[in-house]
């Protein structure tokens, strides 16, 4: 099963994890209570809820806040991820990082379980790529530098995003 972690906002119906809903049955949005005011711990506690839940280790992919989700998570948990997908994790020392959010900051700085691809965007506003070099380089992410992309959303034009879906089926076929 694979899980979908959205960020701030939640992903509206022409961001690329919407689509991705819509074309596979077999992945579930993981929702939050408040997705305008993210509470790490809530969303952490719904995030174990839904990986206990799943029928099988879950593969999660994760979006800007939901990336900072995954690794928080994953301090806490004792459960089993397959691997994960992490795209355009954002930077809380960023400017444009949304105040309401401060409570995921600092951003955990210790190797995944899991294997992990991060996707950046060379004109992130919320992270540079050196950011999710760091990133990717603590994790033990490989890391894919997808090319001026925004923050990879919905204003980024993408629609069903096939680059991505091909770095999802990449993951599936490593792990």
């Amino acid at each position: 099963m694979t899980l979908i972690l959205p960020g701030v906002g939640n992903s509206g119906p022409d961001h690329w994890q919407s689509r991705w809903l819509a074309l596979h049955p077999d992945f579930h949005r993981v929702l939050q209570d408040d997705w305008d005011r993210p509470d790490l711990d809530a969303w952490c506690r719904n995030l174990e809820t839904a990986v206990h839940d799943a029928p099988s280790p879950v593969v999660l992919v994760a979006h800007s806040l939901g990336c900072l989700l995954a690794v928080h998570w994953e301090l806490q948990t004792s459960l089993l991820v397959r691997g994960a997908l992490l795209l355009a994790p954002p930077d809380p020392a960023s400017a444009p990082f949304p105040p309401e959010a401060a409570g995921f900051a600092p951003v955990p700085l210790r190797r995944l379980p899991f294997p992990s691809i991060l996707v950046t965007s060379s004109n992130d506003p919320y992270g540079t790529p050196e950011f999710s070099r760091g990133c990717a380089a603590v994790w033990g992410s490989r890391l894919v530098e997808a090319g001026p992309l925004g923050h990879i959303n919905a204003a980024s034009g993408l629609g069903e995003w096939r680059q991505g879906l091909k770095l999802y089926d990449e993951l599936l076929r490593s792990i």
